[in-house]
């Protein structure tokens, strides 16, 4: 568990920069008090000496002073930069970042860093049958704003499908429709995060998952994933010794490493949750996406009380530009995120619910399953093939849209991945998913947004380039 004694050292700084970005949001002006260490241990649920670490390191770095028996006080800013930041109008911070968007984000020819769909395998001639289809049926769309939990009609179908693959009763009312999995992943984070909560994580995870738990000031815990699944005891002592928040998961065709945690763990994990009350987020982004057998059943099967919430989305595999996604929970969860998501954006829009909603229900949308799962299949065949003699290691997926490959230490991933993007390759450095920051020599690469050739030409440069850094 990478979570004791080099997280504890941590821990303060991340207090000290807690502070600092509220003395630079304007919380705290020049000469303002500080709380005291004992109220501010309070509020954090931290250790007294942990918040007198962080405040010791204000004081030396010229941040705050002190007062001789009165307490620690805002320091005056002592460069012109740091005047500027303090005076700029609106006050930001530097909490927000999405690292593997910047990635996606460069140009290049083999991008093996997008976890999405070639558009070529999208079914876009009969979307666009039903388009008309939806303008005939509801000729007012245009002008009708869909409700903030999700259009009714939708929510019924969805129901009923989810009732089939879960197998447990649901009804439409515990089911909030999202603009995509990351905005529901945001919404959960904004609803149960305050500043240095602890969440557990898995390790590796979704990088843009931990930007936005970042961004809510959490604190990480982390327990690795493997093709076994998951090490339960540890999961049971994080639980038990840390009450995290929630345990955020995708334990099907995982990202990035294409794990699928096994049937033998799933119930165990729930009892586990209920016993300690932590709430398990299973983000099942790719379940769908298999290649020769049906995904094991959910988490949210086996819940019984109300500790599970399930993610399906719809997105990926569909339309990606309709961003549709199902947070599946029972009422004390859906409730009070429905009111979040009315102040986010008061309701996804209508019209792309529409739409999937007649495709979604439709013979064509089995069909175009079928077909994409042997497109992707295929695809991930060729990449394999093209790797198979380099003596990399990786586990191959049966589903899901990703390999997970581990290099030789004698290969520097970061010049890997500078001298493949002058080469038009890019991929994702593996410490992007890890919330230390570690994982070094793994890399992920996605074998679903590129076409056949495309794959086979960009993995053989990608694989000259690592031979050329190893001499």
């Amino acid at each position: 568990m990478k979570n004791s004694a080099a997280d504890k050292q941590l821990l303060y700084l991340q207090v000290y920069e807690h502070i600092l970005s509220r003395i630079q949001r304007g919380e705290w002006q020049a000469h303002d008090k500080l709380p005291s260490i004992r109220v501010l241990a309070a509020e954090l649920k931290l250790h007294r000496l942990t918040v007198f670490r962080a405040y010791q390191l204000l004081k030396e770095n010229g941040k705050a002073y002190v007062k001789e028996k009165s307490g620690y006080y805002v320091n005056s800013p002592t460069t012109e930069n740091e005047r500027e930041i303090l005076n700029s109008h609106p006050r930001t911070d530097n909490r927000y970042k999405n690292d593997i968007s910047e990635i996606q984000r460069i140009p290049a020819i083999y991008q093996f860093s997008q976890a999405l769909i070639d558009p070529n395998l999208l079914p876009n001639l009969f979307l666009s049958d039903y388009v008309k289809k939806v303008f005939d049926i509801y000729p007012k769309i245009m002008g009708t704003y869909s409700t903030v939990q999700g259009d009714g009609e939708l929510r019924e179908v969805l129901s009923g499908y989810m009732m089939q693959r879960l197998k447990v009763q649901l009804s439409a009312d515990e089911l909030l429709i999202t603009s995509g999995a990351q905005q529901a992943i945001d919404l959960l984070a904004r609803l149960y995060i305050r500043p240095l909560d602890t969440i557990l994580v898995e390790r590796p995870t979704y990088s843009a998952a931990l930007d936005i738990f970042r961004a809510q000031g959490a604190r990480f815990l982390s327990v690795d994933i493997t093709p076994e699944g998951y090490d339960l005891n540890q999961v049971e002592q994080i639980m038990k010794d840390h009450r995290p928040r929630f345990f955020y998961m995708n334990p099907t065709f995982h990202n990035p490493t294409g794990y699928t945690v096994p049937a033998s763990q799933r119930k165990h994990l729930v009892e586990l949750a209920e016993r300690y009350q932590c709430l398990l987020i299973e983000d099942d982004a790719f379940h769908d996406m298999y290649f020769d057998e049906m995904p094991t059943q959910s988490l949210f099967t086996y819940d019984t009380d109300g500790w599970v919430v399930y993610l399906s989305s719809f997105s990926k595999y569909v339309a990606p530009g309709l961003r549709v996604c199902a947070i599946v929970g029972r009422n004390i969860v859906i409730e009070p995120l429905i009111t979040l998501k009315s102040l986010v954006d008061n309701g996804s829009p209508l019209v792309n619910q529409k739409l999937f909603l007649h495709y979604f229900g439709s013979e064509r949308m089995q069909q175009h399953l079928h077909k994409l799962r042997t497109a992707l299949q295929i695809r991930r065949d060729i990449m394999e093939q093209e790797l198979l003699h380099t003596g990399w290691k990786w586990t191959t997926p049966s589903g899901g849209l990703n390999l997970w490959v581990e290099l030789p230490q004698s290969i520097s991933v970061d010049t890997l991945w500078k001298l493949c993007i002058q080469e038009q390759v890019s991929f994702v450095p593996g410490r992007m998913f890890d919330p230390s920051g570690d994982m070094n020599s793994s890399i992920r690469l996605c074998y679903s947004f590129v076409n056949e050739e495309q794959i086979g030409e960009g993995i053989r440069r990608l694989v000259k380039i690592a031979a050329h850094i190893r001499g």
